[in-house]
């Protein structure tokens, strides 16, 4: 069989719960319901980190953020962080990334043969947003009603805007439909060089502003919209994080609403309203993708993976956009469905937890090339194949301040005490039973019965830091690679080699050191 090509679709803040085939009960996914039915889907993947850039750097390199180091949006090129273009260009790949990349600069552009950053301000890469989109819209004279990032009728204010209305723009002219019809013409253009694709798509929705096309605005009655369970609910009563009860406050009482009626009720209503149509626009575009897969004859080489960058509150707790993400799940898992027919067996269904830094070698693995020995990610192409993950392994999403594990039902979150000093003057953190509490109404942390289970999980979290940090220099590292022979064989005299190829310390080799003084 040939190399099989790889489509891997990303949406911007896709709350995992806000599917069809989770349950929802509002939302209209027709196309991603039929990509889960016919594909494996996991439903505890974690997201390395709840906002954009980092999160994105972490599953396109295989790295966590305290490896790679990016903790917020954009900056400069990572210098010689390896990253799955450059890695499957080497492998004879054509590859192509397009719409809200949002990386650090040129770290993507210069490993791809096609790219366009399809988002509407320098916030990402530094190309700003693609030419050839921009004309497009151009031509058309419809460049000002572009709306994903600014409501122009608003001017400033109306900047990543929470509030939800229909577009003026065709789903053509929207980043959705554009985006899908370009990656049809490089597809396309893959196949007219007779080279194998790995083309990244990454739609901007549902990502506010929250503004879906009015053929998808109408999908939802916004009469008979269903609140999430955790929509209302005293956050103080079960000790919620005092920057998540701010947030909650704030958004109750600020201005922040720029239709009538301008109260917190409608606007959370029209948020949610976009929200659910934004989806909606996303699911189509995967269909029309999906759909030149099979027109194509293409559906039975090609690879799809579709995921989001991090979740989205959607109205869960009462907070309209992703922060604090840190506090929740809403935030911390996102969707994540392998799609493959012939290589994948249809209805898969995982809960064993991965995390979205596992995807770079698992793409590896399921295309038949070499692994990326700079990820720090597993290959769960095994699971692909429905044998069971590892029932204790850990889901780890960061900021630099703070982190939170997931582990079989329990989540932990852990704060330095600094975080709250005033609050909690000795030491704050979260523990939420997902299995008995899905909607993170009641926090475990400090209750007497849990505390076993908060030191493990702290335990699990301190050894997980430890043991999967890449250290820039260690004694004991082979470093035939580096200086004259002459000190290498010096170096290598005094002390074992205790670190892998792919930077990590090897657990098994550690056994044999007899000198750890350094280690």
């Amino acid at each position: 069989m040939s190399p099989p090509n790889i489509l891997f679709i990303v949406a911007d803040q896709h709350n995992a719960k806000v599917l069809g085939h989770r349950g929802h009960p509002d939302a209209q996914t027709p196309h991603l319901d039929r990509l889960a039915r016919e594909g494996c889907r996991f439903d505890n993947a974690i997201t390395q980190n709840p906002i954009c850039s980092p999160s994105r750097v972490s599953f396109l390199s295989g790295q966590y953020p305290h490896n790679h180091g990016y903790y917020s949006l954009s900056g400069r090129n990572p210098g010689g962080l390896p990253n799955i273009f450059g890695h499957f260009r080497a492998a004879g790949y054509f590859t192509a990334a397009m719409g809200k990349i949002h990386c650090p600069e040129y770290w993507v552009e210069d490993e791809c043969d096609v790219f366009h950053e399809s988002n509407s301000y320098r916030a990402g890469s530094v190309v700003g947003r693609s030419a050839a989109y921009t004309q497009f819209l151009r031509e058309r004279g419809v460049e000002q009603l572009e709306d994903h990032i600014l409501l122009p009728e608003f001017g400033e204010r109306g900047r990543q805007s929470i509030e939800g209305r229909p577009s003026p723009l065709a789903f053509a002219e929207s980043q959705e439909g554009w985006l899908a019809d370009t990656a049809i013409e490089t597809i396309d253009e893959a196949q007219n060089r007779e080279q194998p694709f790995l083309l990244h798509v990454s739609f901007p929705r549902p990502h506010q502003c929250t503004t879906p096309c009015q053929e998808f605005w109408d999908l939802y009655d916004p009469q008979t919209l269903s609140l999430p369970p955790n929509a209302d609910y005293d956050m103080g009563a079960v000790m919620k994080a005092p920057h998540m009860q701010a947030s909650a406050r704030s958004w109750r009482e600020r201005d922040w609403q720029l239709f009538e009626p301008k109260t917190f009720e409608a606007g959370r209503l029209r948020k949610l309203h976009g929200y659910l149509g934004a989806v909606s626009q996303v699911d189509a575009a995967v269909g029309r993708l999906l759909d030149h897969l099979r027109a194509s004859n293409l559906a039975d080489n090609t690879i799809v993976v579709y995921t989001s960058d991090h979740g989205d509150y959607a109205t869960e707790h009462g907070i309209m956009e992703k922060a604090p993400g840190i506090c929740s799940d809403a935030i911390t898992r996102v969707p994540l469905i392998f799609w493959a027919p012939g290589r994948i067996e249809a209805g898969g269904l995982m809960s064993d937890i991965v995390e979205l830094v596992d995807i770079a070698n698992t793409l590896c693995a399921v295309a038949g090339i070499d692994a990326m020995e700079t990820s720090d990610g597993r290959d769960i192409s095994r699971m692909l194949a429905g044998e069971p993950g590892d029932p204790n392994h850990l889901g780890l999403t960061e900021f630099a301040w703070s982190k939170s594990v997931r582990k079989g039902q329990y989540r932990l979150v852990h704060y330095p005490r600094a975080m709250f000093p005033d609050e909690y003057p000795d030491g704050f953190g979260e523990l939420y039973d997902l299995e008995a509490d899905p909607w993170e109404m009641r926090n475990l942390y400090f209750e007497r019965d849990c505390q076993d289970i908060v030191g493990e999980l702290r335990s699990d979290l301190l050894e997980w830091l430890i043991t999967t940090t890449r250290p820039g220099t260690v004694s004991g590292v082979n470093s035939a690679r580096f200086g004259a022979p002459a000190l290498n064989r010096q170096r290598m005299q005094r002390y074992q080699t205790v670190v892998n190829r792919d930077g990590k310390i090897n657990p098994r080799r550690l056994r044999g050191v007899k000198n750890k003084n350094y280690l």
